[in-house]
């Protein structure tokens, strides 16, 4: 029950109550979560009680703090011109959304795109964190929404997610899968990155056609990178959903298989994030941890499972947004 620092409403007792749980004792773990739990499974009118799990980690990228001829590629922070729109207090249908914009004149348009945040260069209003090499891992840092910049020195830097552009997410492997670039079985982080060195003239157009950019914050947490429940994730421990269906810090039992193989993966994990990608009631994202061998589980797997969600007993059963 990592996240119950910040979890609330109706999983407050169950918290108050996980604290007698020994560290490490599975017997107490067990017969408390069969006390105050109750298992639903997860089931879509579209996909039924299976869908798609994939996976992410923190990657670490190598850079540095000033631009030179190398490392080229800014990474960014929060643009002072970047509004956020809540519109819940007037509708509160729209409770679970909330919108990116910029002011032209007296009117709210939509904020840039990637290609516009790259095509502005130096007139875009946000503080630059760090520089990169590869435009490549740049962009994939900010699919996995946080990540390592590892100086010259040694030192790294810690970039957590701190907001995006409100554009929605179009993932690079469709597209190249839909252009006849990839197979779908190419498709993966590893072949995506293979086409890239392969293909440096198609580059741009490809990397553009996912509209969505992601800004970074630094973070001096050496816990590890934290989700959107503002808790560190645990690696092959937590898990992102769609928080519309899975309120954020809830247990969730996932039955899955590991990448590339019918080998079961089944176990008791946490709702500690969620993803612009991860959308839908029987979908998830599984963190693998930090670094390369995080990242090649990560980049392969895209399994089908399926979820069931633990709610405390004797409380109404959440309502989607």
């Amino acid at each position: 029950m990592a996240g119950c620092p910040r979890a609330g409403g109706p999983l407050i007792n169950a918290c108050a109550s996980a604290t007698a749980v020994e560290p490490g004792d599975e017997a107490a773990a067990r017969r408390f979560f069969e006390s105050y739990f109750v298992p639903y499974a997860l089931a879509s009118s579209e996909t039924g009680d299976t869908g798609i799990v994939t996976g992410y980690y923190e990657p670490i990228i190598r850079g540095s703090r000033t631009r030179s001829e190398i490392n080229r590629f800014p990474i960014y922070g929060v643009p002072d011109d970047l509004l956020v729109v809540d519109l819940a207090a007037v509708a509160p249908e729209t409770r679970s959304v909330r919108l990116r914009g910029r002011l032209d004149g007296r009117r709210v348009v939509p904020y840039y795109s990637r290609a516009e945040i790259d095509a502005r260069g130096e007139t875009l209003r946000a503080p630059v964190l760090g520089w990169g090499a590869d435009p490549v891992e740049l962009f994939f840092l900010q699919v996995q929404g946080s990540g390592q910049l590892e100086l010259e020195t040694g030192d790294r830097v810690r970039l957590a997610y701190a907001d995006q552009n409100g554009h929605p997410y179009r993932s690079l492997g469709r597209y190249l899968v839909e252009r006849g670039e990839l197979a779908l079985e190419q498709a993966s982080m590893q072949g995506i990155k293979a086409w890239a060195t392969a293909n440096q003239q198609k580059l741009p157009e490809a990397l553009n056609a996912n509209p969505s950019y992601v800004f970074f914050r630094e973070s001096a947490d050496p816990r590890g990178p934290s989700g959107a429940l503002g808790v560190p994730l645990v690696p092959e421990y937590s898990l992102a959903v769609d928080r519309r269906y899975v309120p954020l810090g809830t247990p969730v039992y996932l039955a899955t298989s590991y990448p590339l193989s019918e080998t079961p993966l089944e176990r008791l994990m946490a709702a500690h994030d969620t993803g612009g990608a991860i959308r839908g009631i029987v979908r998830a994202d599984f963190f693998w941890g930090t670094g390369p061998e995080a990242g090649v589980s990560a980049g392969r797997m895209r399994q089908q499972g399926r979820l069931w969600l633990l709610w405390p007993r004797g409380e109404s059963l959440p309502r989607a947004d």
